[in-house]
């Protein structure tokens, strides 16, 4: 039944599409299921046919369950990307949960701060806001609080990235883990040049997105608000 099991995992990841590139920066060629998700979903589907073999489908469907749920997380869909180059795409799926004027504790400045919050049921990949160079990077150790509070900012995991667009403007993107993400994935160096809806990094498990733009940048979206990576408008640039 292991061997079963083992073989059904094997045609499983065969599915999945064949071209894999570096875990550097790229133009993401959209699996549909992330790269980061493979060994999730090919674990839960392993138990659940081993549960099912030896028990039964009266004993397996949470299993199942389990496997539709690791499917459903780690989508990776492809996303129609605004062409305007001066509108700041929402670098994460999620619900808008603070859109105010704060300090940008990265480049010690007043910004326009949005937050997107992240359920386990949004796809958890994360993309560039804008064109730019990356400046800096940042990484802090921190806690697991819950992402939807405002604290998040400041007190959990988190790794931000500086970026300088083409016209000069700073945008900082911070990746801030929540209650039951526990690891934070982020490919950009400093130096890349990142395009608009470009995949940069993965969340696993709930978590949150900061994102600092200029003062003079206008608001396109609400606290509320329903967003997608790479395709919903948060903000113009002037």
């Amino acid at each position: 039944m292991w061997r079963a099991g083992r073989e059904a995992a094997l045609t499983l990841l065969l599915l999945l599409p064949s071209r894999l590139t570096p875990l550097g920066v790229s133009n993401y060629p959209h699996p549909i299921i992330a790269r980061e998700g493979w060994p999730f979903v090919a674990i839960s589907f392993v138990a659940a046919i081993a549960v099912t073999g030896y028990a039964g489908w009266g004993w397996s469907v949470v299993f199942w369950l389990i496997v539709l749920f690791m499917l459903q997380f780690f989508r990776d869909p492809p996303r129609a990307i605004p062409s305007d180059p001066q509108a700041v795409l929402s670098p994460a799926d999620g619900r808008i949960v603070m859109v105010e004027r704060a300090q940008d504790p990265y480049l010690r400045r007043e910004a326009l701060k949005f937050s997107v919050f992240m359920n386990v049921f949004n796809a958890h990949s994360n993309r560039s806001p804008v064109d730019g160079e990356v400046r800096q990077k940042w990484y802090h150790a921190g806690k697991f609080i819950n992402a939807a509070l405002s604290k998040a900012s400041s007190e959990n995991e988190r790794n931000a990235l500086w970026i300088k667009t083409p016209a000069g403007a700073d945008v900082t993107c911070v990746q801030v883990a929540g209650l039951i993400a526990r690891r934070i994935l982020c490919y950009a160096k400093v130096g890349d040049r990142l395009t608009r809806g470009q995949r940069y990094g993965f969340i696993r498990f709930g978590s949150r997105l900061d994102l600092y733009l200029p003062l003079s940048a206008v608001p396109k979206a609400s606290v509320g608000d329903s967003v997608y990576a790479a395709s919903t408008v948060l903000a113009e640039l002037s």
